[in-house]
């Protein structure tokens, strides 16, 4: 039995494994208080007095000891307090943005829809990569001289790191044209911060949704530290339709939506990159290579560690972990029931993310390189995720915190977690001042 797991009743129960991209059904809290189809409905309004009213809905279940009636998975007690009841909050307010984007697809995007779906599906199993998700990532050539560029953001000096990506869908997969037309999302984008003297470990930071901007990336991320506190170089990718690749109004509009072959293609286009520059890294000299994401970071990180052996650590950190699960649980029920209706099959994505997700993969580094941390009162990725993918992992270090999803930067335990990661994996010396100067 791995160590952590006296933390959560110290027997392993069943839960999501390799073979399934599905998690739990949705939470019946989840639509206590204002139900989210009335606050979409009812507008600015609405939205405006959704994170109040849930925070307090989900903060009171607690209180009562409400009991997750669809997940059965061991969790440490959520201990109640005014600082965890903020947190809660502001989860909320950002889950309230995201469902005032969220749209019904148009009667031709629906069709087109369907259509490729179905398509896709006999593809996938015709080729075997239902069966082996990881056939479906080809090997990258290696990435050499890409063009960089001085620049400043948040007060960090960094080099903007571009180059033109190469992947490509395959042909005669859908949506292939209409990927390949979107132009900016062809140049892919890193910022990086390396030492001039020596060779030095690599951490590599996937950033999460809409994320994507340095001034964002570089102080969320915490790359000053790693940089010039830890002594590593640092490069965060920006991931596909993020940033500086952005096809719509907003970071990541387009890349975890009811459009599957979009997020496929995003999935192995980011692996695709990621990939490509590790190779550059390998070249330009590492005393190894850590990788850190949060949210679709720790998605993407979890992903990569499945088709990467050479990894010193993977640290998924609040990481989603099955798409279609999460859309179900954040999107109102009215538009997932008309989305139904009107022929979108919830079971035909989840067999066609398969492809792209880790939970279908077995990670090709040793368990004892592989770290994960959540918030027990995460409101974005629900803690059910994050044990999903411990769980597939076969049990790792994990770290719960008291704390939601965005305030996993101010947490001790992910700090004390991400210590010793690098101290275990040998890309940071151990020792009891470093220790102390990390944690703090």
């Amino acid at each position: 039995m791995p160590a952590d797991a006296s933390r959560f009743g110290g027997k392993r129960k069943d839960g999501p494994r390799s073979g399934s991209t599905a998690l739990v059904s949705r939470d019946p809290r989840l639509e206590s208080g204002i139900p989210l189809g009335l606050a979409y409905l009812m507008g600015g309004i609405g939205l405006a007095l959704l994170p109040g009213v849930r925070a307090a809905s989900f903060l009171g279940s607690a209180l009562f000891g409400a009991a997750r009636e669809t997940f059965s998975g061991p969790l440490p007690q959520l201990h109640l307090t005014a600082p965890l009841a903020a947190k809660v909050v502001i989860d909320e307010a950002a889950r309230a943005f995201m469902v005032g984007m969220a749209r019904v697809p148009s009667r031709s995007q629906r069709s087109r829809i369907r259509h490729e779906v179905s398509s896709a599906l006999e593809l996938y199993e015709d080729r075997g990569w239902l069966e082996h998700p990881e056939r479906f990532h080809r090997e990258p050539h290696s990435l050499s001289r890409p063009r960089m560029t001085l620049r400043r953001a948040a007060g960090i000096d960094f080099e903007h790191l571009e180059f033109q990506s190469g992947y490509q869908p395959r042909e005669g997969e859908p949506g292939r044209d209409r990927w390949l037309g979107m132009r900016a999302n062809r140049t892919a984008h890193a910022w990086v911060l390396r030492h001039r003297e020596g060779i030095r470990p690599w951490l590599v930071c996937i950033p999460g949704f809409r994320m994507g901007n340095p001034t964002i990336d570089l102080p969320g991320l915490r790359a000053a530290h790693h940089h010039y506190d830890l002594g590593f170089n640092v490069l965060i990718p920006v991931l596909p339709l993020h940033g500086p690749r952005s096809m719509g109004r907003r970071s990541g509009d387009g890349f975890i939506t009811a459009d599957a072959l979009n997020t496929i293609h995003a999935e192995a286009q980011a692996m695709w990159d990621i990939r490509r520059l590790l190779s550059w890294i390998r070249a330009e000299g590492e005393a190894g290579i850590g990788v850190f994401g949060v949210s679709l970071g720790g998605y993407n990180t979890a992903l990569l560690a499945s088709l990467e052996h050479d990894l010193s650590c993977a640290i998924a950190g609040i990481p989603a972990s099955c798409f279609p699960s999460l859309l179900e649980e954040h999107a109102p029920r009215f538009l997932l029931r008309i989305g139904e209706r009107l022929g979108l099959a919830w079971e035909d994505m989840r067999r066609i993310m398969r492809v792209v997700s880790p939970l279908a993969m077995h990670p090709k580094i040793p368990v004892e390189r592989r770290y994960v941390f959540g918030g027990l009162a995460d409101r974005l990725v629900p803690p059910e995720h994050v044990y999903g993918l411990w769980d597939h992992w076969e049990r790792p270090r994990i770290a719960w915190y008291q704390g939601s999803h965005l305030s996993f930067h101010f947490e001790p335990e992910v700090r004390i977690l991400m210590f010793e990661a690098f101290s275990q994996s040998g890309m940071l010396a151990s020792s009891a001042p470093m220790r102390d100067r990390f944690v703090a």
